[in-house]
């Protein structure tokens, strides 16, 4: 055995317990007809977008989500249901509901996620298209073997990256460093990870990407640059009144986009 327990794992051994049969379980408790979620759905970690559209009538409940941790709305986007599930913040917990997801039926899982700049290259706010990320958290580890970076789906992320140019904010594209110690972040370790390339940090995209590459699914990371240690003004800034939902909607279209070209 590796000293590490999370070094140690049969990457390629079927897993005990699975999505669909946990699925199974809040169907029959629920009594929830099966149905499948929309092809293009969105983890949105902060969550007050997932509360803006659903308290001015813009997203309703999915009423046939079988999750036991998460509820589900929709919302159109070119006439089309989008699925959006709110406060999935962490690897771990972002790694589940996506399993989950892909379980029901989704072809794209997007995530949106706030971050914090490293290095000071870029003005605050703006996006990073995330296409590689940083393994500085465990969840990555149960789906991949152990090395430093783990890239997102290419053509996912080109698509991505196109669709939110005309948004109003910088878009960048490059490396995440992905933690889940978010108060673990020292200085020291900023000044590596921005010699080392990375733009930004947050707590998923590794987790995800992983999940993404072991089970050859699609998922893209859209990073909301909002604030930073040596930041001057206001901390949290975002940009316009508006501009989580014309990332959204902009992200979904990307989305779309992809799925059309591999269609």
């Amino acid at each position: 055995m590796k000293e590490t327990p999370l070094l140690d794992h049969e990457h390629d051994a079927e897993a005990a317990f699975t999505p669909e049969a946990l699925m199974e379980s809040v169907v029959g408790l629920r009594r929830l007809p099966h149905r499948e979620v929309p092809d293009v759905c969105v983890l949105e970690f902060d969550g007050d977008l997932h509360d803006e559209l659903v308290a001015s009538g813009d997203a309703t409940r999915w009423p046939t989500w079988a999750c036991f941790h998460t509820s589900m709305a929709s919302f159109d986007v070119d006439g089309r249901p989008v699925g959006i599930v709110a406060r999935t913040i962490g690897g771990p917990y972002a790694t589940l509901v996506a399993e989950q997801l892909f379980a029901s039926g989704a072809s794209v899982v997007l995530g949106l996620t706030s971050a914090g700049r490293v290095g000071g290259r870029h003005g605050l706010p703006h996006l990073v298209v995330v296409d590689r990320a940083i393994r500085d958290e465990g969840t990555s580890l149960h789906y991949l073997p152990a090395t430093r970076l783990v890239d997102a789906h290419v053509a996912l992320a080109d698509d991505l990256e196109g669709s939110l140019g005309g948004v109003g904010l910088p878009v960048h594209r490059g490396t995440s460093w992905t933690t889940d110690a978010p108060y673990r972040e020292t200085r020291p370790m900023l000044a590596r990870r921005a010699a080392e390339g990375a733009l930004c940090v947050e707590m998923q995209a590794a987790s995800l990407f992983a999940l993404a590459a072991a089970r050859q699914r699609a998922v893209g990371v859209v990073a909301h640059v909002t604030n930073a240690v040596d930041a001057e003004g206001e901390a949290f800034h975002k940009g316009p009144a508006d501009i989580e939902r014309r990332v959204l909607l902009a992200a979904c279209r990307g989305a779309r986009r992809f799925l059309a070209r591999v269609a």
